[in-house]
């Protein structure tokens, strides 16, 4: 279409040459959820050249509050949010070549699917994913863009390998990651769109190759509460980070630092333990859950959520069982729903 980027182009820091470049950009997008819907339409729109969309779940009803790109025909056919996703956006802009990968990806697919990107942006729904986004890219090279947003809160950072701080610095020193998630915390819209605005903003910077531009702090707010911060965190990069460090090693690339999933043979049920124990606080998980109107019970040892058809038995450790199913990928989404 003649001028269909004509406004863009207008936009001097872009231009007619950043146009040519942006066309000829591959993203790499983790998750089709909030955010990555999001980041998909407008970048689609912007007229980047190639998409490669990852995401291991489908569309559910609760989806269509936020997630923009789906249908109420989408949710009742639970439609794998990756291929919906194409689908739409292939209604939006036909120019761009858009690959849908419906897996739970693991670092050995993430590795393959990021060696021909220019560019990774995280739209994910949990922390483990994160760090081997963060882990996959610093092996390669490859900039990459954490978002993540609960209730009305929100943040960004744009992360350089070489350059700036890790997540893996910023998680450890605790500037990242409030173990709540939309299951726990709820999410309004507003939000959502914020973090979006944001990562796509600096991705088309980077895609641009406008690298002066980039916004090198880290990006926090919360909409309801009236609160903006851009923190330096430059000081927080750790010259012994396994990640970005002198000597990095990229744990979250190897098996022994991931979350187990096991099938408990014969009781159609999954075991998930995370890779370290860590420490759950069953009087707020059942609290939490028995708000959004779930069916919960509680013992000194365990609170027991009724995810109809599905039962969740939660221990203190973080270990959980998924009941009523011996699908490792079903028992993940469920597990993000508790702990992200």
């Amino acid at each position: 279409m003649q001028g269909r980027y004509s406004r863009q182009e207008l936009f001097s820091p872009i231009g007619a040459e950043g146009q040519k470049k942006l066309q000829n950009k591959h993203v790499l997008l983790i998750g089709a959820g909030a955010l990555g819907t999001g980041n998909a339409e407008a970048l689609v729109r912007a007229g980047v050249g190639r998409m490669t969309i990852v995401d291991r779940d489908y569309v559910e009803e609760s989806n269509l509050q936020r997630q923009q790109l789906y249908s109420e025909e989408d949710a009742k056919l639970a439609i794998p949010k990756a291929v919906a996703a194409k689908q739409r956006l292939a209604a939006i802009n036909s120019a761009v070549a858009v690959q849908a990968e419906v897996i739970d990806a693991s670092y050995v697919e993430l590795l393959g699917l990021a060696e021909e990107a220019d560019l990774i942006i995280d739209a994910t729904d949990n922390y483990e994913t994160r760090l081997v986004i963060n882990d996959a890219a610093h092996q390669l090279g490859i900039p990459w863009i954490y978002g993540a947003c609960t209730g009305s809160h929100g943040m960004v950072f744009v992360i350089l390998p070489g350059q700036t701080p890790c997540l893996r610095c910023l998680w450890e020193r605790g500037a990242v990651g409030s173990g709540h998630t939309c299951d726990t915390a709820g999410i309004i819209s507003p939000a959502v769109t914020h973090v979006v605005s944001y990562q796509v903003t600096e991705a088309m910077k980077i895609l641009v190759e406008d690298w002066q531009s980039l916004n090198d702090k880290l990006i926090m707010f919360d909409l309801w509460k009236n609160m903006h911060k851009e923190i330096n965190v430059s000081k927080v990069k750790r010259k012994t980070c396994p990640t970005c460090g002198e000597s990095p090693v990229y744990p979250y690339l190897s098996h022994e630092n991931l979350v187990k999933t096991s099938v408990l043979c014969g009781r159609n049920t999954v075991q998930i333990r995370p890779a370290h124990a860590r420490k759950v606080n069953l009087l707020e998980l059942e609290d939490a859950f028995s708000k959004q109107g779930y069916k919960v019970t509680r013992n000194p040892y365990m609170v027991t959520i009724h995810f109809s058809p599905h039962r969740l038995a939660v221990f203190y450790d973080g270990r959980v069982l998924i009941h009523g199913t011996n699908d490792g990928a079903e028992a993940k989404k469920y597990y993000a729903k508790l702990f992200g």
